[in-house]
C-alpha cells in the first residue's frame, strides 16, 4: 500500500512532497451499492489511498479493485473475473481538483465538487463528484457519493443477471486524511 501512496504523490504532478499543504491516506474507505428489486449488492473497500494539496485543492485517489469486500465470496469472484476484470484493470483511479476556493488549512466545513477524471475497468470519464470536507488544520474528513453508470466504463452485466445488478450504482466514501 505504501507503493500506491507513492504512485499516488508521483502522479499529482504539482504535488510537492516537502509541502506544508498536504493530506494523505492509505485507509480511506469507498463503498458501492447496487439496488434492484431482487436484489441489493454492497462492497466495502477500507486500503483506499487519496492525498489532497490544500494550497493548489489538486486531488488523486487510487485503489485496488480486489480491495472490495463483499458480505458473498461467490460476488466477490464474479465482480472480480466477470464484470471488472481486475486482473486486466486492477485499479480505479480518480485525478482532480476541488473547483471552490476553500482553504483546506483553515478550520471548517466545506461543501465542495471534485472535477476531475475517473478511470475504472481501463475507461476515463471527467466526472463531478460532490462532497463535505471538515478541517480541523491537522486532518481533512472528506465524505461524499456520486453515480457510476456501468455502461459508461464498458462494465457488462450479462443477461441472466440483469435484473440483479442496477445499471447505475452509488459510490460513496469517508476518509481521515492526515497533514504530512
Amino acid at each position: 500500500m505504501k507503493k500506491l501512496a507513492l504512485v499516488l504523490l508521483l502522479s499529482c504532478s504539482s504535488l510537492s512532497l516537502f509541502a506544508q499543504h498536504i493530506f494523505s491516506t492509505t485507509k480511506g474507505s469507498v463503498s458501492f451499492f447496487s439496488e434492484t428489486l431482487l436484489e441489493n449488492i454492497q462492497a466495502d473497500n477500507s486500503k483506499t489511498a487519496a492525498i489532497i494539496n490544500a494550497e493548489t485543492n489538486e486531488m488523486a485517489v487510487q485503489m485496488r479493485i480486489t480491495d472490495f469486500q463483499f458480505p458473498n465470496k461467490l460476488m466477490q469472484e464474479h465482480f472480480n473475473e466477470n464484470y471488472l476484470e481486475s486482473e486486466k484493470f486492477p485499479t480505479s483511479v480518480f485525478k482532480g481538483k476541488i473547483k471552490e476556493k476553500a482553504d483546506l488549512n483553515v478550520p471548517g466545513t466545506y461543501q465542495v465538487t471534485a472535477e476531475g477524471t475517473l478511470t475504472m475497468h481501463g475507461v476515463s470519464h471527467q466526472v463531478l463528484i460532490p462532497g463535505t470536507v471538515v478541517s480541523d488544520g491537522k486532518q481533512l474528513k472528506l465524505d461524499f457519493k456520486f453515480p457510476v453508470k456501468l455502461e459508461d466504463y464498458k462494465i457488462e452485466i450479462p443477461t441472466i443477471v440483469f435484473s440483479k445488478i442496477a445499471e447505475v450504482v452509488d459510490v460513496s466514501g469517508s476518509m481521515v486524511l492526515d497533514k504530512k
